[in-house]
């Protein structure tokens, strides 16, 4: 870490406006700028970028901009500016990609279940996108499948996370040797071994539905960033632009 550089800190100070905003406006806010399921009544296509900056809650909001500042500052400074906005929402559009079809999944997988039991297809969108469901429907399939078909439609993704997850991989790629600690576990340990873990952790949760950090978190979101984090990262440095800034 060193001084906050300024790209880095003009994202920072742009996810607090839209925060305090969300603190005024509440729901409307959420309705707006969350990104919601495609066939979701409230999905705008500006959702897909705007969801990086709205968050859940104070302490959702202070881990990921601590993080960008920790993380983001070096590589910013290593990259350049243009390099590192790249970069930082191209993970962001990634992980809302894996995100948005891991909900298409959950949401085709529970629609089927119930279609075949019988229920018209209409009937069923229709309840839903009331933002009700029927009880019956949990016998028709896994409690699992029902609950991850009504998530998907019915809740938005919000947070700067999946972007957070590129810029780790990143960091963990360009700086594996430096000492990492979680606030859970205050051991030193190498970014090299610090960042895998933490993503395999979150695979984890996503793919058994047991978080070992709580509820409400999209965890695919998180795994999309990594992902798109590491192949920009193994693409650069194939083709030498790793050592390149973008000023």
């Amino acid at each position: 870490m060193g001084r906050l550089t300024d790209t880095v800190k003009h994202i920072i100070i742009i996810n607090v406006i839209f925060f305090l905003a969300t603190q005024t406006m509440g729901d409307q806010m959420y309705q707006w700028f969350s990104l919601w399921f495609p066939k979701n009544e409230n999905f705008q296509l500006w959702q897909i970028v705007s969801h990086m900056f709205m968050h859940g809650g104070f302490m959702h909001i202070a881990f990921n901009m601590y993080a960008l500042y920790a993380f983001g500052t070096p590589l910013e400074q290593m990259w350049g500016k243009k390099k590192f906005l790249f970069f930082y929402f191209s993970a962001g559009l990634g992980a809302a990609f894996i995100h948005t079809g891991v909900n298409y999944y959950y949401f085709n997988e529970g629609l089927n279940a119930i279609v075949d039991s019988g229920i018209p297809k209409e009937q069923i969108i229709r309840v839903i996108s009331e933002g009700k469901y029927m009880p019956d429907w949990y016998n028709m399939a896994s409690k699992s499948t029902i609950d991850n078909f009504l998530g998907a439609y019915n809740t938005p993704a919000v947070g700067a996370s999946g972007a957070i997850y590129g810029v780790l991989v990143a960091f963990g790629m360009s700086f594996p040797n430096a000492e990492l600690m979680m606030i859970f576990l205050p051991i030193p340990i190498k970014a090299k071994y610090f960042i895998p873990v933490l993503i395999g952790l979150d695979l984890f949760s996503g793919v058994t539905g047991y978080s070992l950090f709580g509820g409400g978190i999209a965890h695919f979101a998180h795994v999309g960033g990594a992902l798109f984090g590491f192949i920009m990262m193994w693409y650069w440095k194939k083709n030498q632009f790793n050592n390149n800034r973008w000023n």
